[in-house]
């Protein structure tokens, strides 16, 4: 799908190059608190490297992936999507992020209610999954209230900076739903 509507203040687009200038800004702006868990961030340092990820995601052969921006009232608020979609197996992860100003509105459950029942529903998966760094309350709190199941943590599961981050890994299977 090319749009999500979530609610009257929020709505998904699917990702386009002519948004990496505004995305390019975000993470620019808010570069110290991404930083803490997004490892990705110290290597967005101008807005072609924007560009590069946007075509990378928008341009892949293999259909993996759909990452969707985030609109809160209109106002960019963060990415949202798809990752590492294994068709063969029906299953797929959600990640996320939002801008600092953004949180607390309850924005990222919303979403991810929305995307899960499209996964089931819509493309057919069996299982999602959504996978969080050790210590990172805020991302954890989002499976936890969608009521996705803890399976166990994989260790130095995603390099950041110079060290290994253990992930915790949460799942909901359609048959825990529908």
């Amino acid at each position: 799908m090319e749009h999500f509507r979530i609610s009257d203040k929020i709505r998904l687009e699917r990702i386009k190059l002519s948004m990496a200038p505004l995305i390019f800004e975000t993470i620019g702006r808010d570069r110290k608190y991404l930083r803490e868990w997004l490892p990705f961030v110290d290597s967005i340092q101008n807005v072609e490297d924007t560009g590069a990820f946007i075509r990378s995601m928008v341009a892949g052969s293999n259909n993996r992936d759909d990452i969707y921006c985030i609109w809160y009232n209109e106002e960019f608020a963060g990415l949202i999507g798809f990752k590492d979609t294994d068709y063969v197996n029906h299953k797929t992860e959600i990640g996320y992020w939002l801008a600092e100003k953004m949180q607390h509105n309850g924005i990222i459950v919303s979403c991810v209610e929305v995307l899960v029942h499209h996964a089931f529903k819509k493309l057919g998966m069996n299982r999602i999954q959504i996978k969080v760094a050790e210590k990172n309350s805020k991302s954890e709190a989002i499976p936890q209230k969608l009521h996705f199941q803890f399976e166990g943590v994989e260790r130095a599961g995603e390099r950041h900076r110079n060290k290994y981050l253990n992930l915790k890994i949460y799942s909901l299977l359609a048959s825990d739903r529908y």
